[in-house]
């Protein structure tokens, strides 16, 4: 479910601060946030934002195609490691066998 648009997007305020601040600077430095429940609003664009992932900051260059989505949506919390199939799994099972019969 959305968010009103009477109310405008949800950016946390110290963020929203340190960005602000940085553009009035000109500057371009990385930002650490925590928080992944941020919009990603226009001021945004063009500075690179680290997103905490659970693990470690993930690096996010922020560009205009992301205006509107989650700061969330950009640092994955999961890694995929692929579907294993029956074949791999029996090519993974069997040099362990050979090695324990010495």
């Amino acid at each position: 479910m959305s968010r009103s648009l009477k109310k405008g997007p949800f950016v946390d305020v110290p963020l929203l601060e340190k960005i602000e601040v940085m553009n009035r600077g000109g500057e371009k430095k990385v930002i650490k946030t925590w928080s992944r429940r941020s919009t990603v609003v226009p001021e945004m664009v063009g500075h690179t934002i680290a997103v905490h992932n659970g693990k470690k900051f993930i690096p996010v260059y922020v560009t205009e195609n992301m205006v509107g989505h989650k700061l969330g949506e950009f640092a994955p919390t999961r890694t995929f490691k692929g579907h294993t199939t029956k074949t791999e799994k029996a090519a993974a099972a069997a040099p362990a066998a050979p090695a324990g019969k010495s």
